[in-house]
């Protein structure tokens, strides 16, 4: 029989009508009186009673019960205190009904009562809607969404993550949600295949997140039976004596409730006290209770006529804890899942140690470069000139002082830091030159005179810039562009401040080395270096270079100022913190030696860093054995590193 083509036209129609309005059923249900059949959970919510009420409307199927539940959420439901109808609620104060949304006037204040859930009740809301959350036009809620699961995993939120995946337009959302979502496979996965895959694919993952699953999937619960249990995924058996003491077994057999506990002290004075009969304790007179001994066999006497609680002697516990065995069990049921989940965690482990290996390097780079700005004009002065100049650290606190300067007067970072290293460089130059010609150049030649000199003039400038600035840390900003940090994951990271030292470092590095390779300064205090003598007789005037050099590693040092005031306070006492560095700096390295400044520097650098691995909390201690070193390493090499013939160096 042929089918009617009339009648199968209106069946199309009528089917396409059901597909465009698939929801007109349920919107021409009103959500009040479902509402209402839970309004005293509604109007006075409580975390006891959230869930079941927040389960209810959503089970209902009805399409604007989670919006309802998203405004109750943030606050933004009131009920009229008439009729106990439940009205939205905005920000300025205007109603509106939930069915229809139609504008409610006429009520004041004293007619509508708020309703404000707690923090508590509000995560139960958050939770609930998770799974409608994730497909919200609005990618903030997605967002929102994501960070509740990744706070709360629950083995609930996989599906439907996993249906809201392929219909995500946001690469980054959609990226997240894909993580996510193989975290809580791996962790709550019902297929045991989907799980190993997912284990597997987290192996060497060093973010923290996934270690923290796979942790949790690997977890150990301590255990103690007269034999190990069947079907228990055990994890290693623990041998008394070995992995634990015999005490420590014990702890866990009484934990347990599979021994008595061992009667201290107290047990026996508090028990022995409360059974003293006719002048005696279970037939033993009180003046022979003077002994751990015969105490013990008082309460042993008590024990036996069940007058106090069994306790266990020494013979008690050994027989106990031999008479059990101790072991270490995962929670994971199966055993093919804890074993993944610990071969990932050790492929894990083994990239972690690459990269701290790899931070610490940075780290060492880090203090190496500012050990080399803070050492690198040291190390010109003393190997040109021999001078010991104390009074170093101060041209640091110098250039630090006035990168602060600057900063009052030019607000704009970036610009105060470009005007700040060439004022902080010609600032200090000028005040090393002052210093060398009124008072190093009478005292060449006399090193202990130099020392007390400079020394003495190290106290008065700390001293002037307590009168000028005062004792308080002086705050030296550095740029936005220079507030974050170059992280490269979770192990490995750097601050953009220590990376804009490094580059500063590199680049004064290069200009020492053009300077005295490719220039006449730099042939003259060769010159004058290697021997000032013949280099007077061939007209350098050692006595010019000398005033020259000695600025030019005061000006350096205003510079490294700059720099390290962006990080370290600004203090008066600042520079004393690196004298000590620059000078061991300069002579490991070897003086009046570029190359020799950047070995020190390096080296030093390093084994700071490296110590403080072995022992973080005792940074004191690292500096400590630092200068051991040192002192074991100048007494092999003396000249440092790269030893410079010359005066310096003493030939």
């Amino acid at each position: 029989m042929r089918p009617d083509p009339l009648r199968a036209c209106f069946h199309a129609l009528a089917l396409l009508l059901v597909l465009l309005l698939p929801d007109a059923g349920h919107a021409q249900v009103p959500l009040q009186p479902l509402l209402q059949e839970h309004r005293a959970a509604i109007a006075a919510p409580s975390r006891g009673t959230a869930g079941a009420m927040v389960a209810a409307l959503l089970s209902s199927g009805h399409p604007e019960a989670a919006e309802f539940l998203r405004r109750w959420q943030d606050r933004g439901v009131a009920e009229r205190r008439a009729d106990g109808v439940f009205l939205y609620s905005d920000d300025a104060g205007g109603l509106t009904e939930i069915d229809g949304g139609r504008t409610v006037t006429g009520l004041t204040s004293r007619d509508v009562a708020p309703i404000r859930p707690n923090a508590g009740v509000r995560a139960v809301v958050a939770a609930a809607l998770v799974p409608f959350a994730l497909s919200d036009p609005d990618p903030e809620r997605r967002r929102a969404a994501l960070d509740a699961i990744a706070r709360s995993p629950d083995a609930g939120q996989i599906t439907p993550l996993m249906a809201s995946l392929d219909g995500e337009a946001d690469a980054g959302l959609r990226a997240r949600k894909a993580r996510l979502l193989t975290l809580l496979t791996a962790q709550f996965g019902p297929d045991r295949g989907d799980r190993l895959a997912a284990i597997e694919s987290l192996a060497g993952d060093t973010a923290i997140e996934a270690r923290a699953v796979l942790n949790q999937i690997a977890a150990r619960v301590p255990g103690a039976a007269a034999a190990l249990p069947a079907g228990a995924n055990i994890a290693r058996v623990l041998e008394v004596g070995e992995d634990l003491t015999e005490t420590e077994a014990h702890d866990r057999l009484v934990a347990a409730r599979l021994a008595p506990p061992r009667p201290t002290a107290k047990d026996l004075r508090d028990a022995l006290s409360a059974h003293i009969e006719g002048g005696s304790v279970g037939g033993i007179p009180l003046h022979r209770l003077d002994t751990q001994a015969m105490r013990l066999r008082a309460y042993e006497v008590l024990e036996a006529a069940g007058r106090v609680p069994p306790r266990s002697g020494p013979a008690e516990v050994t027989q106990a804890v031999a008479a059990h065995v101790f072991f270490e069990a995962y929670s994971e049921p199966d055993p093919d899942i804890t074993a993944a989940a610990e071969q990932a965690l050790s492929a894990t482990t083994r990239k972690i140690a690459l990269f701290q290996g790899a931070d610490l390097i940075l780290d060492g780079l880090s203090l190496a470069s500012i050990f080399f700005l803070a050492a690198i004009g040291l190390a010109i002065t003393f190997g040109v000139m021999g001078v010991i100049n104390m009074a170093h650290g101060e041209f640091i606190m110098m250039g630090a002082y006035t990168g602060y300067v600057v900063q009052l007067f030019i607000p704009d970072y970036t610009v105060s830091l470009i005007v700040a290293l060439p004022l902080a460089f010609a600032v200090t130059f000028g005040a090393g030159v002052a210093m060398e010609r009124l008072v190093i150049r009478h005292l060449y030649t006399r090193p202990l005179e130099t020392l007390l000199a400079t020394f003495g003039i190290s106290i008065a400038l700390q001293q002037l810039a307590k009168n000028i600035f005062g004792t308080q840390a002086r705050p030296l900003t550095a740029p936005d562009w220079l507030s974050g940090a170059l992280t490269f994951n979770d192990i490995v990271g750097i601050s953009s401040i220590r990376v804009a030292i490094f580059v500063l470092a590199l680049i004064f590095l290069a200009l020492l080395l053009y300077i005295l390779k490719r220039t006449r300064l730099g042939l003259e205090v060769r010159a004058v270096t290697q021997n000032p003598g013949m280099a007077a007789s061939m007209g350098i005037n050692p006595d010019r270079i000398n005033m020259l050099t000695f600025g030019l590693g005061s000006g350096i040092a205003g510079i490294a100022g700059v720099a390290i005031g962006l990080y370290a306070q600004v203090t008066s006492e600042m520079g004393a913190n690196y004298i000590v560095q620059s000078f061991m700096t300069v002579v490991v390295g070897g003086v009046g030696n570029v190359w020799g400044t950047l070995a020190g520097a390096s080296m030093i650098g390093f084994l700071q860093k490296g110590i403080e691995w072995f022992n973080p909390s005792n940074t004191l201690a690292a500096q400590t054995y630092m200068i051991l070193f040192i002192i074991l390493f100048i007494q092999f090499r003396p000249k440092g590193i790269v030893a410079l013939k010359g005066r310096a160096a003493g030939d």
